[in-house]
């Protein structure tokens, strides 16, 4: 029978995967440089911490393990990243940051939603605040929705209707960290029209 890498209270041993404890969300490093995380879609680095969440298979019986950075964790993932947090015996960086980001995530519902920023490449697309067309080449901030382990996409917001719709105008940090294609000068663009 086969070993696998789990988590104890001591650290990390081997162990058959009938011994394995029942652990549904955990902290670990990454065994390869393999796995993707589901919140940025970006590679989680060989040895770099990583959050896992234990779901089950939608298409099948057993469960599944999704990898998240832990900072895109808390934010598009915040009950499960809170509840490992509670739970974990390994040390995990910026953990007061974490919990913090978490509990923004927490206490407006729709934050999760946000996966970065972008010029609006056409007229087509309507904002989910305010009903509108979005015009081609304003900044919108794109959505998505948590369905069966993974994100779908989710339709636009203007940027000028962040707060209507997200019931916060503290999203800055979040939007520019699931918008890794920009440019450096296209970040200070976009910090500059949240500060207008």
């Amino acid at each position: 029978m086969g070993t696998a890498r789990v988590l104890s209270q001591s650290g990390y041993h081997n162990a058959r995967p009938s011994d394995r404890p029942r652990v549904p969300h955990f902290f670990e490093p990454a065994t390869s440089g393999r796995s993707k995380c589901r919140g940025c879609a970006q590679v989680i680095g060989q040895g770099e911490l990583r959050f896992g969440e234990r779901l089950p298979k939608p298409f099948a019986e057993g469960e599944m393990t999704v990898w998240f950075h832990p900072a895109c964790a808390a934010y598009k993932r915040p009950e499960p990243l809170l509840e490992a947090l509670a739970e974990t015996a390994v040390a995990v960086p910026d953990r007061e940051t974490l919990e913090r980001t978490a509990r923004a995530s927490l206490a407006h519902r729709r934050l999760p939603r946000i996966d970065g920023a972008e010029r609006s490449p056409g007229a087509q697309a309507k904002c989910r605040s305010c009903r509108e067309p979005i015009e081609r080449g304003s900044w919108r901030i794109r959505l998505v929705y948590w369905e069966e382990g993974r994100f779908a996409p989710g339709g636009f917001v203007h940027l000028e209707c962040r707060k209507a719709y997200f019931e916060t105008d503290d999203i800055l940090d979040r939007v520019l960290h699931f918008s890794r294609d920009l440019s450096a000068d296209e970040r200070e663009e976009l910090e500059r029209a949240c500060a207008a």
